[in-house]
């Protein structure tokens, strides 16, 4: 235990030394730079960034390839017939937008939630991707400049030194793949430029807080330019543990060298490195049936989770991406994008939430993933524009999960506590315990307590059948793995017809092969355990020498071949000059999941998504007043749903479910200096009464877990410009959302009630915004709220909580030169 504590010690002192150097390297050509500055001053950019028209090339409505332009203050995406949300590198410094969940509150239709950097929860209309599960796909595509990053444990990247993010509401799988059901959310990073520049941003706070970000960009010769960003990013954790250190913490440090090659005025090529790796401390599975040693269970309070300072993450994420872009004639043009990506994450994590040793839970993921697109652009200036090609994806997945516990504190709080879960008719049978007739679950719960009391560390159960004493194994451990290995093949086609100069049709296409390979495999107990008889998790069928997972005797796989088709048919018009309509149908699709188990495999069905949207967009008042309102309608088949069974989570076929829905965004230029945003979503998304075959349904008009059926915000962006170069601002912003369940079973234990959080970002920026001196604070009022509940240990009868982020707040200091 000390020498971690000394070696996690001695790696904050070195990442901090570290830090420092960059920082005075970046700030060594202040002197030369700020008169380059001076001379020619930068644009600063105050909100959403607005894209090109998607009428003038149907490639603007791909991520990969959109152009946004920064002006004083950003604009919303007026021309795209898509309900889709754009912000700036300098909107999210302005709002102090950190990670997606930040971001969430600034988009309508999305919500994010961040328990781990192993663990994110992204949900786009009330489709919801957070299952970490080997065999596992998302229903929200994630992108890093035009590389699928969605594979959940790798998801979660530090956004700094980016240009700016984009997030598509509604089925994109045309335009994105297999991945994009739901939406799809790019990152889209600074590129090198033709300049010589850099900065840096700096912020500390409560909590030990330290984040500094910085970036040098500079041309190496006439056509290669060069660009070095550097994250780090730390806090001690918002919550002490009692058995030792403190949980919900940061220590993130991530580098991102670029290369961008001139090829010809109109060509090149890109060449991004990412580097990244999270060391935090433990997650707060905090317990509100197992009291902390002073006898709470406040989940805002102290935890006491066992294995103290060994609880954590470490994470490491490496990718290349290569990106080339290359006019093959005035008509056409060849995009070309090749990705590599890396992730090697292990988590030690306490899911019980108590002092004892109950459900510890290791798990280690490790994945491979390769891609390459290959892209025609198609805009020679008459009625047609379109785009077409093919992309390939490879994925390879391991998980590695290990239970351990300590069969004699797990059979009181697990086993003895939980039988009436096990017996809900209140009755056990008798030929579990060796008797004639079965007992009251009451008379047997008193039963066992007594010869626990007597003696604590003998199996009375085991003892009775063996007529001899039987001790429990105080140190059991098992486990399984899960692999998937994917290849999929791609064709796309997208093209808009020009039919006047106010109607534009689009259709697009995407037909996909894939093949996919699962496996499953126990690896079972080295001493033998005492409860395994019983097989609780497995229908009550013996599960020895385990006491949780049925053997499997080696590695069981299961393996198929699919084809989809998924496509999307848009209308637009020009209704005015500051008026824009589109009408869209669409249909998205998560692929087949092919479940292992120790009985063999079996294929689930793909879910499938059927949309349809109208929304319409555009300005007033001179362009001081921006809107884009969208309305929609889905229906989803084979609904694919979470559980935990076994002893593991796997995906059961819930059935249908519908959804109807409203977002806006409003924008509005109060002065030449304040500009005020809004956002408001509403949604209706509950699981149908029947099937398709007309059947009741098992959760019929229950709620989709984590959909708010209301959510709001509201900002303020505000700057009072003074003399020599200096501006005083104002960046106050509020968010609610109303009440959600985390479960889809609608368990009224595991609820969040409606909650807002009020953040504030004030400060002075010198030299026309070279220099920014802030304050910052978040969540400012002390709101108590949670960002999960039930988790794994619901499954053991041991729901956990795990507390949201409290009152932060620091100072903040970037400079640009």
């Amino acid at each position: 235990m000390r020498h971690s504590h000394s070696g996690a010690r001695a790696s904050r002192m070195a990442r901090r030394a570290l830090t420092t150097a960059v920082g005075l390297a970046l700030l060594a050509p202040a002197g030369a730079a700020l008169a380059d500055h001076a001379a020619t001053p930068q644009a600063t950019d105050n909100g959403p960034a607005p894209a090109a028209s998607a009428s003038g090339a149907p490639q603007a409505v791909n991520l990969h390839s959109i152009t946004v332009t920064a002006q004083k203050r950003e604009q919303q995406v007026s021309d795209v017939p898509i309900a889709m949300s754009a912000y700036s590198g300098a909107f999210l410094k302005d709002m102090n937008i950190q990670n997606a969940q930040d971001l969430s509150d600034y988009v309508p239709g999305f919500n994010a939630e961040l328990q781990s950097p192993n663990t994110p929860g992204y949900q786009i209309r009330g489709l919801t991707s957070d299952d970490t599960a080997a065999t596992q796909t998302s229903r929200v595509s994630i992108f890093q400049d035009g590389v699928d990053i969605s594979r959940l444990q790798g998801s979660n990247v530090a956004m700094f030194d980016m240009q700016r993010i984009e997030v598509l509401r509604g089925p994109q799988s045309t335009l994105f793949g297999r991945g994009a059901e739901s939406g799809a959310i790019s990152l889209i990073e600074n590129k090198p430029v033709d300049a010589t520049r850099a900065g840096y941003d700096l912020s500390l706070g409560n909590y030990q807080a330290m984040q500094f970000s910085g970036f040098a960009n500079t041309p190496l010769s006439d056509n290669v330019f060069g660009r070095l960003a550097v994250y780090s990013a730390t806090h001690e954790g918002y919550y002490e543990n009692l058995s030792g250190g403190r949980l919900n913490g940061q220590n993130t440090v991530a580098i991102r060298p670029s290369l961008l090659f001139k090829l010809g005025d109109d060509s090149s090529i890109t060449l991004i490195g990412n580097v990244q790796r999270d060391t935090p401390p433990g997650t707060d599975f905090h317990s509100r049936t197992i009291p902390n040693r002073y006898g709470s269970t406040d989940v805002w309070g102290p935890a006491d989770l066992n294995r103290g300072k060994q609880l954590g993450i470490d994470r490491r994420l490496g990718g290349l991406t290569m990106l080339g872009d290359f006019k093959l004639n005035d008509d056409w043009r060849l995009t070309s994008i090749t990705g590599y990506r890396h992730v090697d994450s292990a988590e030690k994590l306490d899911a019980d939430g108590s002092p004892y040793d109950l459900v510890e839970i290791d798990t280690h993921v490790r994945s491979h993933q390769f891609s390459q697109e290959f892209r025609f652009n198609y805009d020679a200036g008459g009625a047609l524009t379109a785009f077409g090609g093919l992309s390939y994806f490879q994925d390879d997945a391991l998980e590695h999960v290990t239970i351990q516990y300590d069969e004699s504190q797990f059979f009181p709080y697990v086993i003895v506590d939980g039988l009436p879960r096990f017996f809900p008719s209140g009755y056990v049978p008798g030929a579990l315990l060796g008797q004639p007739t079965d007992l009251p679950v009451p008379y047997v719960q008193q039963l066992l307590r007594q010869q626990l009391a007597a003696f604590p560390q003998i199996n009375p159960v085991a003892s009775l059948l063996y007529s001899t004493p039987v001790p429990f194994n105080t140190n059991m451990s098992e486990g399984y793995a899960d692999s998937s290995n994917t290849r999929a093949l791609d064709a796309f086609a997208d093209g808009t017809w020009h039919v006047t100069d106010r109607f534009d049709l689009t259709a697009g296409v995407r037909v996909s092969r894939e093949r996919i390979r699962s496996g499953y495999q126990v690896y079972n107990t080295t001493v033998p355990g005492t409860l395994g008889f019983l097989g609780l998790n497995n229908g009550f069928m013996p599960v020895t020498p385990n006491d949780l997972f049925a053997p499997t005797n080696g590695k069981v796989t299961g393996q198929g071949s699919f084809t989809s088709v998924v496509g999307r048919l848009v209308g637009a018009w020009q209704v005015g000059d500051h008026v824009n309509a589109y009408a869209s149908v669409a249909r998205g699709r998560k692929p087949n999941v092919i479940q292992v188990s120790a009985d063999g495999s079996e294929t689930l069905p793909p879910e499938i998504l059927l949309s349809a949207e109208a929304g319409v967009k555009g300005d007033a008042a001179d362009g001081r007043f921006l809107y884009d309102v969208a309305v929609y309608r889905y229906r989803y088949s084979d609904f694919q749903s979470t559980i935990y069974q076994d002893a593991r989570y796997i995906v059961r076929n819930a059935g249908r479910a519908n959804a109807h829905g409203l977002e806006m965004s409003l924008q509005g230029k109060l002065s030449d200096h304040a500009s005020l945003l809004f956002n408001y979503n509403y949604i209706h998304a509950r699981f149908a009464d029947t099937d398709k075959n007309g059947n009741p349904q098992q959760w019929a008009g229950n709620r989709l877990r984590l959909t708010p059926d209301n959510s709001a915000s509201l900002a303020l962006l505000w700057d009072i410009p003074m003399d020599g170069g200096r501006a005083f601002y104002v960046r106050p912003s509020y968010s609610w959302k109303s009440a959600v369940y985390f479960e889809d079973d609608n368990n009224p234990n595991y609820y969040q009630k409606a909650y807002g959080l009020l953040n504030l970002r004030l400060g002075m920026t010198f030299d026309r915004g070279a220099w920014d001196v802030g304050l910052w604070a978040r969540n400012l009022t002390g709101e108590k709220y949670l960002l999960d509940a039930g988790n794994t240990g619901a499954t053991f009868g041991l729901p956990t909580y795990i507390p949201g982020a409290p009152r932060t707040f620091g100072i903040s200091l970037s400079g640009r030169f």
